[in-house]
């Protein structure tokens, strides 16, 4: 297991958003935490990474405990992270986006990714290669942001709401994109409310709810569970 989240309690100051949240993702494996708006999703994410911290419970990732622990000190330990407000450097070009953020933790074993690599997995931002982040669109923008976490080399990456905002068109091509990398063998955690992109990506589901975990199990028997996408999912 590279991933095991287990009981955690999050809180916002004095309200307590995520209760005894518990997710866990296996290596090669495409998982996905589905839920509305207000969910808990954004915070399980920060939560795992460090970013908002749990008061309790535990978050190990490839067996050691990451709680309490400093986000840059996760991130050293192979663990990446795509905001759902995607955090481009706009005055930087596409290639120096791609290029700042390379580097390649202890613990990795695989092909490095490089620049080149980035663009044969998004081939629109080869022809992006000189424009300035700022002038990219909001889906190229959000392409340029996975690349550029695939830089850090993570053994999992962790994917906030990657098709929230984008056009249709681009949510296809990241779907395309996602499988791609599950090919590959990378390791995947993301957020999201769209159902339809989710069962087309991920293998396993958890639906969160009001932050607590109501639904874990399998893609497939989440499409038929109408019960369950009625009651926290709004189909």
């Amino acid at each position: 297991m590279i991933l095991e989240v287990r009981d955690i309690n999050t809180f916002y100051g004095t309200s307590h958003i995520l209760f005894g949240v518990s997710i866990s993702v296996d290596r090669s494996e495409v998982v996905c935490l589905l839920g509305r708006n207000g969910a808990g999703k954004t915070t399980t994410m920060r939560s795992i990474m460090g970013l908002t911290p749990p008061r309790s419970g535990s978050v190990q990732f490839h067996g050691e405990e990451m709680r309490g622990r400093a986000p840059y000190h996760i991130a050293q330990k192979g663990m990446g992270y795509v905001p759902d407000n995607r955090l481009i450097f706009p005055d930087l070009t596409t290639r120096e986006n791609l290029e700042l953020a390379r580097k390649v933790p202890k613990s990795f074993d695989g092909e490095p990714w490089t620049v080149n690599r980035i663009y044969g997995l998004f081939p629109l931002l080869k022809r992006l290669d000189k424009r300035l982040g700022g002038y990219l669109s909001g889906g190229e923008q959000q392409m340029l942001t996975v690349g550029r976490t695939l830089m850090g080399n993570p053994d999992l990456l962790l994917l906030d709401e990657p098709v929230e905002g984008v056009a249709p068109l681009v949510v296809k091509d990241l779907g395309e994109q996602i499988l791609k990398l599950k090919d590959m063998g990378q390791t995947i955690l993301f957020s999201e409310q769209n159902v339809k992109f989710a069962t087309m990506t991920a293998e396993r589901a958890y639906v969160i709810d009001n932050g607590k975990i109501r639904y874990e199990g399998g893609i497939e028997e989440l499409r038929v569970n109408e019960e369950v996408k009625r009651d926290y999912l709004m189909i």
